[in-house]
């Protein structure tokens, strides 16, 4: 019979939602299936949210469209997301009127008050208890120091993972299985082996829809394991113009930052179809170390770059870098876009996906006109929305987000300093 199922258990209309397969020590959770039933959601709005942030901000020229409303022109930052325009609405304007500088930076999520109760730890404190994991805070490249940009509500900075491999373990293996995990990848079999009995069982007991979304969720998971697997492999060897040595398994360093975050999106993607987690977010790290990107080495590391002086060479590489950032999320909309939940929709529509920075200007330390993207969670979508900050009663950044939390199905009408919303804009 299906793993972990009664005999009375095994008509498809009464599965239950938490079904696991098993061998040994291996659980790998189950995306959300029909025959599982749904879980409750509210009024048919998005499940999960994601928030993406980074630490020196966006090149403003580079972001912002030139013209609002429908018929903008999409800006050379934003230029992979050209095949999601209907998917995602583009902000400038909005802040918190939080203290200049770096180490104000955290008020993206925290609001005028760096270090306060942050918007992905309100959320997943309201709806995050309803899955195995409350919330997921990921980060992508190493950096001077430990830097949260979560928060619990009594202040404490959440520490970030920033080895794929740590999270896979986390969604995919049990405490006793991480050799077991270790080994697989650098063999590069597959985890799915370990438990393709129970996986072939309850393939039996699923309707057709179920079965082929169980088949997409499987090569998902190999499809991770292989680019971790060439990964490991790659960063066994020294690179070839430096006698440093990389990490043998994790693309941690600065150098391979756009290689980690690629990776760790994957297994977003993969944690918010199993229902593992309803709440990530990812730290896009400023790290001062010179590399390569497609294959022409910059002129300067990426926190030199952010204070470019106005400099059009060092301006071009810091595009470039912010371009491979809109590159990794692209393919991660992409991901959503193309994975169903039970109810027929998209993942994407199902997920708030969050982009955006405390830091407006980094050249500058300046913390105003942050740079603002928000992508699926079914809301009206396809614009660009210039808000003009000097006109009276414009909206906080922190409208914004009460209009997010709202669609969440949260009950409130305020973040830290904002008293209004934007539904307007997105509903």
């Amino acid at each position: 019979m299906p793993p972990n199922l009664s005999r009375a258990q095994q008509s498809p209309v009464r599965l239950s939602r938490r079904v696991f397969l098993r061998a040994g020590a291996t659980v790998i959770a189950l995306p959300a299936l029909e025959a599982f039933g749904s879980p409750v959601t509210p009024a048919n709005g998005p499940r999960n949210f994601v928030a993406v942030g980074t630490y020196l901000g966006w090149h403003q020229n580079a972001f912002f469209p030139t013209q609002a409303g429908r018929d903008y022109e999409l800006s050379p930052t934003l230029n992979p997301l050209a095949g999601l325009r209907d998917h995602f609405t583009v902000f400038s304007g909005l802040d918190h009127r939080a203290p200049n500088g770096h180490n104000a930076w955290s008020n993206f999520l925290c609001g005028m008050n760096p270090g306060s109760w942050s918007l992905d730890q309100m959320i997943a404190d309201s709806i995050g208890q309803q899955t195995r994991i409350p919330s997921i805070e990921l980060t992508a490249g190493s950096g001077e120091g430990p830097r949260a940009m979560s928060f619990t509500r009594q202040g404490v900075g959440l520490p970030q993972i920033d080895r794929p491999s740590v999270l896979y373990r986390r969604l995919f293996a049990s405490e006793a299985d991480r050799a077991r995990t270790e080994y697989l990848l650098a063999s590069g079999e597959s985890s799915l082996d370990m438990v393709l009995d129970d996986a072939n069982r309850l393939q039996r007991f699923l309707p057709s829809r179920d079965r082929a979304k169980l088949d997409e969720y499987f090569e998902s998971i190999r499809a991770v394991e292989r680019r971790m697997e060439r990964q490991r492999a790659a960063l066994g060897e020294p690179a070839a113009t430096t006698t440093y040595k990389l990490p043998n398994y994790d693309p941690v360093t600065p150098n391979l930052q756009i290689e980690a975050e690629g990776i760790l999106y994957d297994l977003a993607a993969l944690a918010l179809e199993s229902g593992q987690t309803r709440v990530i977010t990812m730290f896009l790290h400023g790290l001062g170390q010179v590399f390569s990107l497609d294959g022409r080495q910059l002129v300067a590391g990426y926190h030199g770059l952010s204070h470019h002086g106005n400099d059009p060479v060092m301006i071009r590489d810091l595009v470039a870098i912010e371009t491979a950032h809109v590159h990794c999320l692209a393919r991660f909309l992409e991901q959503l876009q193309a994975k169903k939940t039970p109810e027929g929709k998209s993942l994407l529509d199902d997920t708030i996906v969050l982009l955006g920075t405390g830091m407006g200007d980094a050249s500058r330390h300046s913390n105003a006109n942050l740079p603002t993207l928000v992508a699926g969670g079914g809301l009206k979508h396809g614009s660009y929305v210039a808000v003009d900050p000097q006109q009276a009663g414009t909206p906080l950044l922190g409208d914004l987000y009460v209009t997010l939390m709202q669609r969440l199905g949260i009950e409130t009408d305020r973040f830290s300093n904002a008293s209004q919303n934007m539904n307007e804009v997105l509903l």
